[in-house]
C-alpha cells in the first residue's frame, strides 16, 4: 500500500487522521467557526486534521434543497479557511469543469460516491495534482474499485486513497462489510466515512434520514480493523443542519469519539 503527504497529514503513514467538517458550506462565518472548533480538538488529541466541505452538493434528494454557495463562492471560501487556519482542506467535485478551479483552492478533490465510476472526472481530477479521495460507490465491490486507483494513477497522480461509506442494503438503508477495508487497503490508503455509513438514503420525505446513534460503534469497528483515516461530517447543531443533519456527528460528541477511537488505534497498532 502506498502513502503519501497532504500538507503535512500522512495518509496511510501509520498514524490515524480526520477528515471532517460540515457537509455544505451554509455560510463562511459557520464554515470558520467549525473549521476552528474542530481544530483545536484535534490540536488537544494530537490528530493530523483535513477540513471538508461542500461547495456544491450536487446530489440532493429534492430539487428544493440547499446546494450550497456554489463555485467560485465556495472556493474562494475554502481557500481562505485553507491559509487563515494553516489546514489541509477536502471538498467534492462533481464535474470534470470544476476541477481546475477547485484544485487552486483545496488540497484534496473528493469524487463523490455516485461518481467513482466516471472516467472523465477521475481523469480530470487527477490532472490537477492534488491528491484525491474517492469514495466508493454504494453499488460497487471493494475489490472493484482497485479500477478507479488505476484510473488516477494512469492520469499521472499517484496520490489517491479510497474511502469506505456502506453499500445499499435492500431500499433507503446501507451496511458495512468490514471486509472491504483490508481489502481495498491492499492497493490504497482507505478511510472510513462513519456519518454516511449511518444515512438512511432518501428515506425522510424528500430528503436522507440517518442513525447517528451508531457512529461511534462502527467508526471503533473499522479502526479495529484497520483504517488509514475517518471522515466524519461535523455540525454544532444536526437538527438545523442544511444538508445531512441526520446522519451527522455532534460537535459536542466530537472529542470523546476521537479519544476512544485512539485507543482502539492504539491497542491494535
Amino acid at each position: 500500500m502506498s502513502h503519501f503527504d497532504v500538507s503535512g497529514v500522512q495518509i496511510g503513514g501509520g498514524k490515524l487522521f480526520l477528515i471532517a467538517g460540515p457537509c455544505v458550506i451554509e455560510s463562511e462565518t459557520h464554515a470558520r467557526t467549525m473549521a476552528d472548533a474542530i481544530q483545536r480538538i484535534t490540536s488537544d488529541l494530537g490528530v493530523p486534521y483535513i477540513f471538508k466541505a461542500s461547495y456544491d452538493k450536487a446530489n440532493r434528494t429534492s430539487i428544493k434543497s440547499f446546494r450550497g454557495p456554489g463555485l467560485e463562492e465556495g472556493c474562494r471560501i475554502l481557500k481562505a479557511i485553507r491559509e487563515s487556519h494553516e489546514l489541509p482542506v477536502l471538498t467534492d467535485v462533481h464535474t470534470p469543469q470544476d476541477c481546475a478551479a477547485v484544485g487552486e483552492a483545496v488540497d484534496v478533490l473528493q469524487i463523490p460516491a455516485f461518481l467513482c465510476r466516471q472516467t472523465d472526472l477521475l481523469a480530470a481530477a487527477a490532472a490537477t495534482g492534488r491528491a484525491i479521495n474517492v469514495k466508493k460507490g454504494q453499488f460497487v465491490a471493494p475489490l472493484d474499485m482497485r479500477h478507479a486507483v488505476e484510473k488516477v494513477k494512469d492520469s499521472g497522480n499517484p496520490r489517491v486513497c479510497l474511502t469506505e461509506r456502506g453499500a445499499s442494503f435492500g431500499y433507503n438503508n446501507l451496511v458495512v462489510d468490514m471486509r472491504s477495508l483490508p481489502i481495498m487497503r491492499g492497493f490504497a490508503p482507505v478511510i472510513f466515512d462513519g456519518t454516511h455509513s449511518v444515512q438512511t438514503p432518501s428515506a425522510a420525505n424528500g430528503v436522507s434520514g440517518g442513525q447517528p446513534e451508531f457512529i461511534p460503534v462502527l467508526a471503533r469497528a473499522a479502526v479495529a480493523a484497520g483504517v488509514d483515516g475517518i471522515f466524519l461530517e461535523v455540525h454544532d447543531d444536526p437538527a438545523h443542519a442544511k444538508s445531512d443533519g441526520a446522519n451527522a456527528l455532534h460537535l459536542n460528541h466530537l472529542k470523546a469519539v476521537l479519544e476512544k477511537l485512539l485507543a482502539v488505534h492504539a491497542a491494535v497498532s
